[in-house]
This record gives structure tokens, sequence and C-alpha cells, in this order.
């Protein structure tokens, strides 16, 4: 059977890993296999279980184990040839060492290999639950989202590029004075293709992976967490619940009664936003959340309060679904218990404000989408859809 597969994700420093910890002790205190993985570049999965990880899965109680990705020996698998081709091209242009092997890696792409570790992990099959501490932005995700352009690869590119390399080598080296790329450059790039085209389908497998986005109630946070929902419904990833972190109790005391109040403004957002994916809260505790103890505490908070089993899929709808063209835009919302003619719509640069019986409801657009303008609206079965259109840019100008 394959596992039940969670993936947290959100601006750093907000709490995510231990959200992340707390979810996997539950799952593995309701008797499930759980492994907890980070694929964070800076981890802090060892503090916060209090046990110390590396790159392979260790035991942290009774059906736990947790394991930190290391992102260097990822590259060398995944990237080493590619490195060595970029590598050996910068140096013959002039640049220094260090310079040339820092080159060899795009930004990003150490996040992504070691997400990509999650493909293993998933097919040994001695999992029934994994729970991935991702790198704290969504932008990891979206690397993932490309299965059509990747089987082109594999299928068009590859066959073609190598019986024109090898037929060029000959005389390119001299002519051209560069290094061209060899087999293992393109063994890493097809192996990147097929590794792209296999978590795609494990994470769009909705019964058993979801996304859940973790954020504490200030304004740019909430902005960034919508965002990224927005960009995870554009590429068919299912949020099943959102996670409000560091929520001040009402006992907080007139010192921080003006945070509280704004933070009560904000939750306001987040609900209306996120609609109707559940919210779930989590107080600012008295002390760092750390160790076994305060990280079964923060599980009763977040999930114990409204009765959410923390390994079940909580919300198993997209929200929105938005399609994308060169000459225009379609966006499909979710909005079952409204009537049309209490619906209003108001684009303002990237945000567009859907008003619903008085209440407003911000959706954070692409930022493909800043100069297109909403030229249709039709509201059916529940459903509102968006007509976009745009201007197409000249590419030449």
């Amino acid at each position: 059977m394959r596992p039940r597969t969670i993936l947290y994700t959100g601006k750093g420093g907000v709490g995510k890993t231990s959200i992340a910890a707390c979810t996997a002790r539950s799952c593995a205190a309701a008797g499930l296999r759980t492994l907890v993985i980070s694929t964070d570049p800076a981890h802090s999965l060892s503090d916060s279980l209090e046990v110390g990880f590396s790159s392979d899965p260790r035991p942290a109680g009774e059906n736990l184990w947790g394991q930190e990705v290391n992102a260097q020996e990822e590259l060398e698998v995944h990237w080493s040839g590619v490195q060595d081709w970029l590598g050996e091209l910068f140096l013959e242009r002039g640049l220094d060492r260090v310079s040339a092997e820092e080159l060899t890696v795009p930004p990003g792409m150490d996040e992504l290999f070691s997400l990509l570790r999650l493909q293993a992990v998933h097919d040994s099959g001695d999992w029934d639950v994994i729970v991935v501490d991702c790198a704290p932005t969504g932008e990891t995700l979206r690397l993932l989202s490309f299965p059509d352009v990747a089987r082109w690869w594999i299928e068009k590119v590859f066959p073609l590029e190598r019986q024109i390399l090898a037929a060029a080598r000959p005389i390119a080296r001299s002519l051209l004075d560069i290094p061209l790329p060899d087999a293992a450059v393109f063994a890493d790039v097809q192996r990147l293709s097929e590794n792209l085209i296999a978590m795609n389908e494990i994470l769009r497998d909705r019964e058993r992976s979801t996304i859940r986005l973790v954020m504490n109630p200030d304004k740019m946070v909430i902005g960034e967490a919508m965002r990224t929902f927005t960009y995870l419904n554009l590429y068919g990833y299912l949020t099943d619940a959102v996670i409000v972190n560091r929520i001040f109790p009402t006992t907080v005391g007139d010192y921080f009664a003006g945070w509280r109040r704004v933070q009560a403004e904000h939750l306001e957002l987040v609900r209306s936003a996120f609609a109707p994916v559940p919210v779930l809260c989590a107080p600012y505790f008295e002390q760092e959340v750390i160790g076994a103890g305060m990280l079964d505490r923060l599980a009763d908070a977040v999930f114990g309060a409204g009765g959410h089993e923390p390994s079940a899929v909580l919300h198993d709808a997209l929200t929105q679904k938005l399609s994308v063209s060169e000459d225009g835009a379609r966006l499909r919302l979710a909005l079952p218990f409204a009537r049309k003619g209490d619906i209003s719509l108001k684009k303002i640069g990237l945000e567009l404000i859907v008003g619903v019986d008085g209440q407003k409801r911000t959706i954070m657009l692409p930022s493909a989408l800043a100069a297109f303008k909403p030229t249709a609206a039709t509201f059916e079965d529940g459903a509102l859809e968006v007509a976009f259109d745009g201007v197409r840019r000249d590419r030449s100008s």
C-alpha cells in the first residue's frame, strides 16, 4: 500500500519544523510506522526532536524515524556529470575554481534534489506515513510541476541531441574551443527528468499526498502563504490544511493586547482566503517548542482541539483551478454557499478581491497575470469562473 505523504511548507521561522515533528509523533503514537524527513538545507529537525539524525533514517521513538537529507550527497548522485562539464567550461573561460564550482549548481537545485529523496523513501514500502519538512518556500514544489516538459525531453530531445553531438564532437572542439557535453551530462539530465515525472505522480495522488501550509498571523507571512497556495492549486497539488502558529492567548495581558487584536484581524483574512480548507491554530507557548513533551502539547493544540486525525486527508478538493495560456486565463473558484447577486469582483495588481454578501476573499494571482484584466465572470453549480484577457508581449522588443 502506498504511504500517506504530508508535506509542510511555509516561510522561514514560522515553526514549520515543529509542526512537522509533532505531526510525525502523533502518527507514530497512533501505531503508524512514520518517517519524518527534512529537505530544508538549514536542518533543525534534530534539535526539535532532540535526536541526532543523518542522511539515513534513524529511530526517534516507537514507530518513529527521522532523516535529514544531505544536499551535497544528493548533488553528487544526481548532478555530478553536469557539474564536471560546467566546471571545465567555466575554468576555461577564466573563472577561479571556487566560483566555477558555485556556478555549476543553479539556485534551488540543491533543494530540488533533496526533495527528490522522497521518491526513494516512498518506493521503499517501509512506511505508513511520511512527513516532509520542506525548504521554507513553495518554489521547490513548482520545480516538480513540469512532467510534460520532462517527457518531451526524454522522448524528443535526448535521442536527437546525442546523435548530433556524436557526429559533431570530432570537429566542434577545434572550431568552438569549448568542451561539449558527454554521456554523463545526458544521463544526469535524463535521470532528473525521470525523477520529476515520478515525483509529480506521487504529489498529485490526492488520495495519499497533500501539502499543508504553515504561517504566523502576520500580514507579510500570510501574503506569501496565499501566493504559495495559488501556485499549488495552479499545478494541481492538494492543500488539505492551513496551520496558523503562535497565536497570542486571551490571557496575554495588556502589553501584547494590541498584537492580539491585530492577530485576530489577520485570522479573519486567513479563514476567508483559504476557505474551505481547514484552518488549524496553535498558541504562542510560554516556552520554546523542543522535545517530546512540548511537541505533544503542540500536536494536541493543532489537531486535538478540532478532533482532527493528523494522518487523515483533511480536505479532498482543489478550491481553486487556474488555467493560463499565452493570451488569457481562467480562474474557477469554489463558492458553494454563495448567491450570484451577492458576488462582486475587483482586481488590484495581483490581488483578485471577491466579495460575497459583504465578506471579502483575496486571491493572490501569479505574477504572469500582472497585465491581465478580468473580462467576464459566470457563477454556476456553486463555482465562480473568471475569465482574464492578457496583452501578449513581444519578446523581440
